[in-house]
């Protein structure tokens, strides 16, 4: 579905990032994952909907932003909520990829409002 440059680029990318990575078609295949994400357990080859036991009846996220943002070419952004965790979810399309894109979430939770209150800014 993807070529391995893309998959070679996507793990050179993202490999050693801290929080889960996805590699995804449009249809929500999962293509590849990251290094936290292979230590979390998560499958390639799956949708990743199945993933997530709060899912729509077709499959599809209710929060979920590919579409949008394949449709768009532009990344999208979105808060989140992984229980307990506050998250804010990125879709990003890849550049001359068609219907290929990155998904992941970063944690905004306590250390966060932590560090801002010690600014000031919280």
């Amino acid at each position: 579905m993807v070529s391995q440059q893309v998959l070679d680029a996507f793990h050179m990318m993202w490999g050693p990032f801290p929080e889960p990575v996805f590699l995804l078609h449009k249809s929500r295949e999962i293509l590849a994952v990251n290094d936290a994400g292979r230590a979390a357990g998560i499958p390639v080859g799956v949708k990743c909907s199945s993933l997530n036991p709060e899912n729509k009846a077709d499959g599809h996220c209710k929060q979920c932003l590919a579409l949008t943002a394949l449709r768009q070419g532009t990344p999208m952004t979105s808060p989140a909520s992984a229980n307990p965790r506050r998250m804010k979810g990125y879709w990003l399309p890849l550049k001359d990829v068609e219907d290929v894109y990155v998904h992941f979430g970063v944690s905004v939770g306590d250390e966060i409002d932590a560090a801002l209150a010690g600014k000031g800014q919280g």
